[in-house]
């Protein structure tokens, strides 16, 4: 990817990573999947642990929702993750072709690290999550406000739902 952060279309670029969220209860970790064009949440998933299949569930649920062509660069970090045979298998069998950052450079995923901040400094710090249950719930509706009423100054104020609303149109017209 080589930090060519700026998009022409959807589906063209995926970026994504993992974080972390305290609850009482102990960590839970989020994987998210995120449409470089217009920043949005696309795939995501929720799980105790930090194996691959925390990263193989979110990348599924990008895939399903917009069953893409084949041709897709999908960006990460050199997690273990998503350096597991398993996980690259499957970015083979959807057609994608691989990126990862250079080793320790968070600057080479910097738009997924911007979404976990923007997370965790407008929603999750406000809460002190008693059961993981409570996270998720949160989590999730971020995610869903995120998408659909954020307004990025990246994207002339728009949201990233409307953003590729208004993209599709131009395409169609």
């Amino acid at each position: 990817l080589n930090r060519k952060f700026n998009v022409s279309t959807v589906n063209k670029v995926w970026t994504t990573d993992i974080t972390y969220v305290w609850t009482n209860q102990g960590w839970l970790y989020l994987a998210i999947v995120v449409d470089l064009y217009s920043r949005q949440i696309i795939g995501w998933s929720v799980q105790d642990n930090m194996r691959s299949q925390l990263c193989l569930d979110a990348l599924a649920m990008a895939w399903h929702c917009r069953l893409p062509a084949h041709g897709i660069i999908h960006h990460s970090d050199r997690g273990s993750q998503y350096a597991s045979e398993e996980y690259r298998n499957q970015l083979k069998s959807y057609g994608m072709i691989q990126s990862m950052s250079r080793k320790g450079n968070c600057w080479d995923n910097s738009p997924t690290e911007r979404v976990f901040r923007t997370l965790k400094s407008e929603w999750l710090h406000r809460f002190n999550f008693q059961t993981k249950d409570d996270a998720r719930q949160a989590i999730w509706d971020y995610i869903t406000y995120y998408n659909s009423e954020r307004r990025h100054s990246a994207l002339n104020y728009q949201t990233p739902m409307e953003f590729e609303r208004v993209h599709q149109l131009k395409k169609a017209s």
